[in-house]
């Protein structure tokens, strides 16, 4: 595992040190950090068209954050991800996600998301990456709830649909040779095991459909985040290191009652600051031998960014395992031998 790492998207802004790349990576690096994933919807921080077509630029790039001390981890796509599929009950909302000009225009507005995936495919391989983070979209997340109920077929009708949006662009990550992480994650139609497991297997097992492992959203669902590396740790390449807390009560629960984050059951805390169990967490990444980036991803309800940033790097820099070549008790043990094996079972005396 590598890192401390940190997603610069939730830190971006009109003022110094967030307004541009140099400036950002140097706060990060200053921080302690030694990577940073890089949102590419953020102008101020890349030209991802630029990106796709030159290597030079890339490397110019990767200068800046090698001067301040960090290497880029991935690249990010989670809104432009999302376009790729959405219900026509979030137009509106989702326009916000795309320029200007294919607002009022589905099609339109799905086409650019399309072309903006095949431009980080080519960037990410320029770049020398190996993973990418993004959003799957959605078609069915309307439904979630089984009321009314959902027609026979209509959920395999949805995810034959989202993998045929899907492959022409795994299969541009794959002769790029970029594995793409979808961040598990409600509001989209991949949201636990089950509905990855769904999307995989309309894919055809498609080599490059991977996942982007963050706890905090398994926790708010109530499901085993820990028990989740064991079913899916082959296919997780990506780890967002992010705190949440649950505190149901007899007024409200899982679906938070339509109110703000502050409110809600379930929310999102700075590393340390909720109920995440991270021990376990690191421990079972180092059981399966997990070699990507630990990557922090702020987003808390209460506490001012900056500070969670700054506690992150010391607490994603303790909770990193470096694994044992040898065994606790080698020094205990003698030579071994097929023959004094047997001897010891009683075989052949």
């Amino acid at each position: 595992m590598k890192g401390p790492a940190i997603f610069l998207a939730q830190f971006v802004g009109d003022e110094a040190p967030f307004d541009n790349l140099s400036n950002i990576t140097k706060w990060a690096g200053d921080l302690g950090y030694v990577g940073v994933q890089i949102p590419t919807w953020e102008a101020s921080l890349i030209d991802l068209t630029l990106a796709a077509e030159s290597k030079d630029y890339c490397d110019e790039i990767k200068g800046i954050c090698a001067e301040n001390g960090v290497d880029i981890t991935e690249l990010s796509t989670h809104l432009q991800g999302q376009l790729v599929a959405v219900h026509p009950a979030y137009d509106e909302q989702f326009d916000a996600f795309a320029p200007q000009e294919v607002h009022g225009n589905a099609s339109a507005r799905q086409a650019w998301a399309v072309e903006q995936m095949h431009l980080a495919a080519r960037a990410s391989a320029n770049f020398g990456l190996n993973a990418h983070a993004t959003f799957s979209g959605a078609l069915l997340w309307h439904t979630m709830y089984p009321w009314p109920q959902r027609p026979e077929g209509l959920v395999e009708t949805g995810f034959r649909e989202l993998a045929d949006r899907w492959v022409p662009i795994l299969n541009a990550f794959d002769q790029a040779g970029v594995d793409v992480c979808y961040e598990i994650h409600p509001g989209e139609d991949l949201h636990d095991g089950v509905t990855f497991e769904r999307f995989l297997d309309a894919t055809g097992n498609h080599l490059r459909c991977r996942i982007l492992y963050d706890p905090s959203h398994f926790l708010l669902q109530q499901l085993d985040y820990v028990q989740f590396i064991d079913f899916y740790h082959e296919h997780i390449k990506m780890f967002h290191v992010k705190d949440a807390e649950f505190n149901p009560d007899g007024r409200s629960g899982v679906y938070g009652g339509y109110q703000g984050w502050v409110e809600r059951a379930g929310r999102f805390r700075s590393l340390g600051d909720g109920q995440i169990d991270f021990k376990a967490i690191f421990s079972q990444f180092a059981r399966y031998g997990f070699v990507g980036w630990a990557v922090l991803e702020w987003e808390c309800c209460l506490k001012h960014p900056e500070d969670g940033a700054r506690e992150g790097v010391e607490f994603i820099s303790s909770h990193m395992i470096r694994t044992t070549d040898k065994a606790f008790d080698d020094f205990a043990g003698g030579q071994a031998d097929e023959a004094s094996n047997r001897r010891i079972l009683g075989i052949d005396t």
